[in-house]
């Protein structure tokens, strides 16, 4: 399961195993001055997320990356009965190629406040 580890300066989203062939990658960390807004919600996203490189299992997970007829780019790993995170990048470099996480994990809400202290201090 895809876990987040964020240290003070930097979120660290981690694939482990076959999630990383979904995500395209192992892992992808973001500098804590390049978030401009993030929230938790207490679980799954219905929004449309667009064109998709990755996995969905409609009503149960989605993983990958994810581009929004808007242009927006985002990097997915929701699971359907766990509280999200949702992180908004500054711009795509901050985010290192994505506008915008969206991840599943049980301590969302007390990472967004982790987050949102660091950030906004």
């Amino acid at each position: 399961m895809t876990t987040l580890n964020f240290d003070g300066r930097r979120l660290t989203v981690t694939f482990p195993s076959w999630e990383l062939l979904m995500a395209g990658r192992s892992s992808h960390t973001v500098d804590i001055d390049g978030i401009d807004y993030v929230e938790a919600l207490p679980g799954w996203s219905s929004e449309i997320l667009g064109i998709r490189s990755g996995l969905v299992v409609s009503g149960y997970r989605k993983l990958g990356t994810f581009r929004h007829p808007d242009g927006t780019r985002r990097l997915v790993s929701m699971s359907r009965g766990l509280p999200l995170l949702r992180v908004r990048m500054r711009d795509r470099d901050a985010g290192a190629g994505f506008d915008e996480l969206l991840i599943s994990d049980r301590d969302a809400a007390e990472i967004a406040a982790d987050l949102g202290a660091q950030a906004w201090a």
